[in-house]
C-alpha cells in the first residue's frame, strides 16, 4: 500500500503546488492590473502561466521523484532524472521567451500610445520586433548548449571541441557568409533606421509596404496583395527608394497632352474644384502649368499634395478622370487631334498603274489614227 501511496503524494503534491503557483500569481496579476490599468505589462504577464506551472512542476518532481521508491525509478532513475532536467531546461527557455517578450511588448505599447510622431512609433516597432527575435535565439542556443551539456559523452568531448573552436569557426564562417551578413544586415537596419516596418518602399520597380522584417529576410507587401521577400543585406548595398522616411507626405503629378487651343486658365480653375471636393487631397498645394510644348500639342502638368502615397494615387486617378471628362465635354476641341491621310501605295503598285495608263493611251492613240484614215478613204465631203 505505501508503495503505492508515496508516488501518488509526490506527483500529486507536485501538481498541487504547481497549481496553487499558477493560480496565486494570475491573482496577483490581476490585482496589479486592476490598480494600473495603463500599464500592459501585468496582462502581458498572465499569458506565462503556462510555462511557469510547466517549469515548476519539473523542478518539483526532479527533486522529489527518487523519494518514490519505485521500482521504474530504481530501474531507469538516471534516464528519469535526464528527461525531466531536459524538460526543465526547456520550459525554463520558454518561460524566459515569454517574460521578455511580455517586457518588450509592454515598453513599447506604452511608448506608442503616447508618442505622436509615426516614423518613430515605426522605428521603435521594427527595433522591438528584432530585439526579440535576437533574445529568442539567444536564448535558444543557450538552452540547446545546457541540454547537450547534460549528456557525459558531450562533456567529454567538451574539451576536443574547444580546442578545434578555431578552425570550426572559419569554417563555419566561410559557409555561412551570406547568412553572417544577412544577420549584420538586419541588425544594421533595425538600429540604422534604414528602413522600418510599415514604411512605403520601391525595390526593383514594385512599391508597396514593409510588412516584416527579420534577421536574415524582408517582406514586402505590393499593392496587389503580393509578398516580395528579399534578403536584408538587398537594403544596405543597393539604392532603394523610401517613401515614409522623413514624413509620409506625397507630392502626386498627373500630366494631360493638349491641343495648343486647350483653355488652361479654365482648367486651372476646374483642378480648384476638383482637389477642394477630394478627401484625398491634405490642404497643402496645387497647381496646374504648361511645362512643355510640341508643334502638335503642349504638356500641362497638374500637381496635387497628399498625407501619404495612398492618397497621392489616389487623388491622381481621381484628378486625370475628372479633368479628360471635363475637357471631353466641355472643351472637346482641346483633346489633341490627329492628322490622317491616304495610306501611299507599295511602289509595284506604282508600277502596274502607270503601265496600265500607257497602253490605254496607246489604245486611244491608235484608235483615233485608224478613225482618220477610214474618213481620208471616204474621200472629201463623205460622212456629211
Amino acid at each position: 500500500m505505501e508503495d503505492v501511496l508515496r508516488p501518488l503524494v509526490v506527483i500529486g503534491g507536485s501538481l498541487a503546488i504547481t497549481l496553487f503557483i499558477g493560480w496565486a500569481v494570475d491573482w496577483l496579476l490581476r490585482r496589479a492590473d486592476a490598480r494600473h490599468p495603463e500599464t500592459p505589462l501585468w496582462d502581458r504577464l498572465r499569458r506565462c502561466r503556462l510555462p511557469l506551472q510547466v517549469t515548476v512542476c519539473t523542478a518539483l518532481l526532479g527533486g522529489s521523484y527518487d523519494k518514490t521508491e519505485a521500482e521504474v525509478v530504481h530501474e531507469h532513475g538516471t534516464a528519469i532524472g535526464r528527461l525531466l532536467a531536459l524538460v526543465l531546461i526547456a520550459a525554463a527557455a520558454w518561460l524566459a521567451v515569454r517574460v521578455s517578450s511580455a517586457i518588450v511588448e509592454s515598453s513599447y505599447s506604452r511608448y506608442a500610445s503616447s508618442a505622436h510622431d509615426p516614423a518613430r512609433v515605426r522605428r521603435v516597432r521594427t527595433q522591438v520586433t528584432l530585439i526579440q527575435r535576437v533574445v529568442a535565439a539567444i536564448v535558444g542556443v543557450v538552452a540547446a548548449s545546457a541540454m547537450l551539456l547534460t549528456f557525459p559523452t558531450m562533456r567529454t568531448v567538451g574539451t576536443s571541441m574547444l580546442a578545434s573552436a578555431g578552425i570550426l569557426g572559419v569554417v563555419a564562417g566561410v559557409a555561412a557568409q551570406s547568412t553572417l551578413g544577412n544577420l549584420f544586415a538586419g541588425l544594421q537596419i533595425a538600429f540604422g533606421d534604414m528602413v522600418r516596418i510599415g514604411d512605403t518602399v520601391v525595390v526593383d520597380g514594385e512599391w508597396g509596404t514593409v510588412e516584416e522584417i527579420t534577421l536574415t529576410f524582408l517582406s514586402v507587401r505590393t499593392w496587389d496583395e503580393r509578398r516580395i521577400t528579399m534578403p536584408v543585406s538587398y537594403f544596405t548595398s543597393k539604392p532603394f527608394e523610401n517613401w515614409s522616411r522623413g514624413g509620409t507626405q506625397k507630392v502626386a503629378t498627373v500630366f494631360f497632352h493638349l491641343d495648343h487651343s486647350a483653355p488652361v486658365e479654365e482648367m486651372r480653375e476646374r483642378l480648384g474644384e476638383i482637389v477642394r471636393k477630394s478627401p484625398a487631397w491634405d490642404g497643402r498645394d496645387w497647381n496646374l502649368v504648361v511645362t512643355d510644348t510640341t508643334p502638335s500639342t503642349i504638356l500641362v502638368r497638374a500637381l496635387i499634395t497628399a498625407r501619404d502615397p495612398d492618397d497621392a494615387w489616389t487623388v491622381r486617378c481621381e484628378v486625370r478622370e475628372k479633368m479628360i471628362t471635363w475637357l471631353r465635354d466641355a472643351h472637346p476641341y482641346a483633346l489633341p487631334r490627329i492628322a490622317t491621310a491616304p495610306a501611299a501605295q507599295p511602289p509595284q503598285t506604282l508600277l502596274e498603274g502607270e503601265r496600265g495608263h500607257e497602253r490605254r493611251g496607246r489604245h486611244e492613240h491608235f484608235a483615233r489614227f485608224e478613225d482618220g484614215l477610214r474618213k481620208d478613204a471616204q474621200g472629201p465631203g463623205r460622212g456629211y
